[in-house]
């Protein structure tokens, strides 16, 4: 018998997209009867209340949940304890999902025997522009964000180190604990470590393909790769490591640039490597904006990507040495921006 399935939706000020997702559900191919909505919105000063509202109105699987504390990892935890699902299954408001979406995520979980399975999140542009469509595919392309397979995909189920938007069991909760409330970032990473770290297991399941709209504009995209860089030391500190390889290279390259730089004045052997190296780094920066411009057929996307990708690598690299002195030497107590999922 098909389990039954709690849909956590955390959300903030999304009155544009809120009743794309809700929609989406509606349009579902599992069974209504076994599946519970809890969109836990946390406080919104638009029209989003009433958007769910007249959904729950008329669905009475879709329910309303306020977060008075506003962040991402509250709203996760207050939907999952109030909630009845033998599956947890985590969305975000900016994303476009499939019909088969829950049945397929459902599935796998069972037969895989996994304690968390999502699917690869495609960026999609946000809106027509050429800088929005540059965008996406900086967010699609291994240079922009390395080897992270729920972004680039990948020809067949596998085991990865995390999913975004998870497909989790009850279960996993129960045994090794919620998110952790301190981090307004990064919470899904940290549990995803920690399950990990506990002997579970997290699949990639690549057919399922999630079109998720990321931020539209340049100011955004940084402000969201610092944040995220910013919170990854309190990860690898909770965890007693880094969450994978990948995510220490962008904070490395930040460090290798400051230092050389720095040491270039003072010896032309440091003045030799720093030009070496940064002219490798700007040579492979064009050839990959070509190859993305080449793959996206629009070669106006130059205009952006050249300086896109070394925008993504070091807003997250100076995110992360920041988070190292703030929270990590000097502990500071974390504070942070509403944010939706």
């Amino acid at each position: 018998m098909d389990p039954l399935v709690s849909i956590i939706i955390p959300c903030f000020n999304e009155e544009k997209y809120i009743s794309g997702i809700l929609e989406d559900i509606l349009n579902q191919d599992y069974p209504r009867e076994l599946t519970e909505v809890l969109v836990v919105d946390g406080m919104s000063s638009d029209g989003t209340q009433a958007v769910i509202r007249q959904y729950q109105e008329k669905y009475l699987f879709i329910r309303l949940e306020i977060n008075e504390q506003q962040f991402v990892p509250f709203a996760l935890n207050l939907g999952i304890r109030r909630s009845k699902g033998e599956v947890i299954m985590i969305m975000g408001s900016h994303a476009k999902y499939p019909p088969g979406y829950i049945s397929v995520l459902v599935k796998a979980l069972i037969e895989l025997n996994a304690d968390n399975v999502g699917g690869v999140c495609v960026a999609t542009p946000a809106e027509p522009s050429t800088r929005a469509r540059a965008i996406a595919a900086s967010l699609s392309s291994p240079f922009g964000v390395g080897d992270a397979r729920f972004r680039i995909g990948a020809g067949k189920r596998m085991k990865v180190d995390t999913v975004t938007f998870g497909c989790y069991r009850r279960s996993v909760f129960e045994r090794i604990g919620m998110f952790d409330e301190e981090l307004l970032r990064n919470q899904d990473d940290e549990f995803n470590g920690r399950l990990l770290k506990n002997g579970g297991v997290i699949y990639l399941i690549p057919e399922v393909r999630i079109l998720y709209y990321p931020r539209s504009t340049i100011k955004g995209v940084q402000r969201m790769y610092y944040q995220y860089g910013l919170f990854k030391p309190l990860v690898a500190s909770r965890l007693g490591r880094p969450a994978t390889i990948r995510q220490m290279v962008p904070p490395l390259f930040v460090l290798y640039l400051l230092s050389f730089l720095a040491a270039s004045f003072f010896h032309p052997v440091f003045r030799i490597v720093f030009i070496s190296v940064t002219g490798l780094y700007l040579l492979l920066d064009i050839v990959f904006s070509l190859r993305t411009c080449l793959r996206e057929r629009s070669f106006r996307q130059l205009l952006y990507l050249p300086w896109l990708f070394p925008l993504i690598h070091l807003s997250y690299g100076w995110g992360y040495l920041t988070g190292i002195v703030k929270f990590i030497i000097f502990r500071k107590k974390v504070k942070g921006v509403k944010t939706s999922r």
